[in-house]
């Protein structure tokens, strides 16, 4: 074989589907809370932790490797004591927008109730007919999270599969005492932000999630004020579900995400008429009104 087929053959190797993870994630395991002398457990985890996301194959979607989710999964340790961890976990995610260098954020939750066990080296598993671990389950659920939105920010209910994994996981783990799996547990734990995913009672955060996204967001390389319509009438449609479940807190996961990026976008650029829109915004994410107030559009 010469030199030029070698080269041709090599390419279409990497330019290929190939069923690649995922997920492209980083782990951090802060532990400038925790008094301990001996940090090796801590590294050792953080490494266990990426090895196992990034390793992971979650579903039979073929990816390619530039295509993989860009994560983060940021511990903040609070306790530590004979192999029992507390933490709060800090998850987000992004993906690309059409035609540019941009990665518009998905997901930036913070998960307050985080506890589980771990000994140095131990191995990580997912099955996905079990519950092995809090930890496990923990990652497990959220990496179907992030698959699951980024596939709904391409296609309308793309990521449906993806959310029913996550329901498993929650399923799976009420037979553990830990916190965050159950309804009892909070308003804002996993339960309910999967059940909120799943349900049709607020069926408009997935069709907004798409719409921004594809119909907004990856029309402003080639078309700015047309993007920042689609945008303006994606973010209106949250308008109905307020008014509906006024205290859902998929609103505020989606401005926790969302509230920098849409000041961004209106505070420069081609001017459109913002202002029915900043009062459905004022309305229904009262808690950004500072932000809004930035915009000047």
């Amino acid at each position: 074989m010469n030199i030029y087929n070698f080269l041709i053959l090599l390419l279409l190797f990497y330019l290929s589907p190939l069923k690649a993870q995922e997920l492209d994630a980083q782990v951090i395991i802060n532990s400038d809370l925790v008094n301990q002398t001996n940090q090796q457990i801590f590294k050792t985890l953080e490494r266990s932790l990426s090895e196992f996301i990034n390793t992971q194959v979650w579903s039979n979607k073929e990816f390619l490797n530039s295509e993989k989710i860009t994560c983060s999964f940021i511990f903040n340790l609070s306790g530590y004591s004979n192999d029992q961890f507390e933490a709060t976990l800090q998850v987000q995610s992004q993906r690309p927008v059409f035609d540019s260098n941009y990665d518009s954020p998905t997901l930036n939750f913070l998960d307050k109730d985080v506890v589980f066990s771990y000994q140095e080296f131990q191995p990580l598993f997912f099955n996905k007919s079990s519950f092995e671990s809090n930890l496990v389950s923990l990652i497990s659920f959220y990496a179907n999270i992030i698959i699951g939105l980024d596939a709904d920010s391409f296609a309308l209910k793309g990521g449906d599969r993806f959310f029913e994994q996550a329901f498993q996981i929650v399923n799976l783990a009420q037979i553990t005492s830990r916190k965050g799996w159950k309804p009892s547990d909070g308003r804002r734990n996993r339960f309910w932000l999967i059940d909120s995913l799943r349900s049709n009672s607020f069926r408009e955060y997935r069709i907004v999630f798409y719409s921004y996204h594809r119909e907004g967001l990856d029309q402003m390389t080639s078309n700015p004020k047309k993007g920042k319509i689609a945008l303006m009438k994606s973010i209106q449609k949250l308008e109905p579900l307020f008014e509906r479940r006024p205290n859902t807190f998929l609103i505020q996961i989606f401005f926790d995400a969302k509230v920098e990026e849409i000041v961004n976008l209106f505070r420069e650029g081609p001017k459109v008429d913002f202002k029915k829109t900043e009062n459905i915004l004022k309305k229904i994410a009262p808690f950004f009104g500072g932000r809004w107030k930035q915009i000047r559009a």
